[in-house]
């Protein structure tokens, strides 16, 4: 996600920040720390009340972490890969491949709002318990507020839109039930624009009602409309491509260059010559090796060109995205990410036989398109 750090690893996998957290962390631990707690348990310093909100808040962005990282476990566990897990405004997204089974999407998708509702429920339990116990009421408040909090993240969590888990959900059991996964995607995406639009009506009534909390009722409604939709054009495109082989995509032969060469010489023998923003790599015996961009060639400083291999400035192949000629293409498409950029390195036998991008793809179905014939 635009705008992320990374701060460490979670399950294995990287874990990144969005800048908005920080906001996020503050404007609960205000919303704690200077408007409930003072009105839950008066009496108190002001100091007592902000420890507290930064607390509560340093405490749900916590449980917001342990929400993704069940994402994360049990995708893991389900021999899906996991790309990274990015905590931001919204609460929190894990990037990952796509589940090859009902089941497993299902078991993804249940596993956060359970994390959510659990954390809840102890929270809960264990504010109750401590006031009881020892009446020690701003601890015990701060503690029932986290349960509240996430037991709202787990119930929202669970409605039946894309992109929240719900909806993953509702994907899931129409795989099952029908057996066809872009049909699934399609009516679950469909959906989450239906919510979508009914949540940002709602925000609207609030806002107008004189509720400015309506607004964060709307933005998370258009969010959800826009992935929504989204996703069901990716849902139509998978359609689409149904019996497409990545062959029929494919640009060949492609442009490629010697992976040793310094980048001053890649530059002047390889580069300028070319039409592309991107270029394969090879090594010495012939194998693909990564891709350049030309614009990650042009911030090298000119100090450095006449050393630096332009290898050590490319996107190695294991971060690529790599499929077989025959292969469906709608399944290679799944491989391209914001780090791959939207092109598939074409590799037979060892050897780079072409590369299809997406304005292959586009190509691909504008001739579908004029020659009235279905893409499959």
């Amino acid at each position: 996600m635009n705008g992320s750090v990374r701060v460490g690893r979670v399950v294995g996998v990287p874990l990144r920040m969005h800048w908005s957290v920080p906001l996020l962390v503050g404007l609960f631990a205000y919303g704690l720390g200077r408007q409930g707690l003072p009105v839950w348990t008066p009496g108190r310093s002001d100091a007592v009340y902000a420890l507290a909100g930064v607390v509560g808040a340093a405490l749900l962005m916590g449980s917001l972490l342990l929400h993704e990282t069940a994402h994360a476990a049990v995708a893991l566990r389900k021999k899906i890969s996991v790309e990274d897990v990015t905590l931001w405004a919204l609460g929190g997204t894990t990037r990952m491949g796509r589940p090859q089974s009902a089941a497993a999407a299902f078991a993804v998708a249940v596993s956060g709002p359970l994390t959510s509702l659990v954390i809840g429920g102890i929270a809960l339990g264990a504010g109750f318990g401590l006031h009881g116990l020892s009446g020690w009421a701003v601890p015990s408040v701060v503690l029932a507020w986290l349960g509240w909090a996430n037991l709202f993240l787990g119930v929202f969590n669970l409605l039946p839109a894309v992109p929240l888990d719900g909806g993953r959900v509702v994907q899931a059991v129409l795989w099952w039930r029908t057996g066809d996964r872009d049909r699934a995607d399609l009516a679950a995406s469909r959906g989450g624009q239906i919510m979508g639009l009914l949540l940002v009506a709602a925000g609207w009534i609030s806002v107008l009602r004189g509720a400015p909390g309506g607004l964060w009722i709307v933005f998370v409604g258009l969010f959800i409309m826009v992935v929504a939709g989204a996703e069901r054009r990716r849902a139509a495109l998978h359609t689409a491509l149904r019996g497409v082989r990545v062959a029929e995509a494919m640009s060949s032969p492609v442009t490629t260059g010697a992976d040793w060469l310094t980048v001053q010489r890649f530059i002047d023998e390889v580069a300028v010559h070319s039409r592309h923003s991107a270029l394969p790599l090879v090594d010495f015996d012939g194998r693909p090796s990564g891709v350049v961009q030309l614009r990650r060639l042009a911030s090298v400083p000119a100090a450095s060109r006449e050393s630096l291999r332009v290898r050590e400035v490319a996107i190695p192949l294991s971060q690529c995205a790599v499929a077989a000629p025959d292969e469906p293409l709608s399944t290679a498409l799944d491989r391209i990410s914001l780090r791959t950029g939207a092109r598939i390195l074409v590799v037979e036998d060892g050897r780079l036989v072409g590369i299809a991008t997406g304005k292959d793809v586009s190509r691909l179905m504008q001739r579908s398109t004029l020659s009235g014939k279905d893409t499959r």
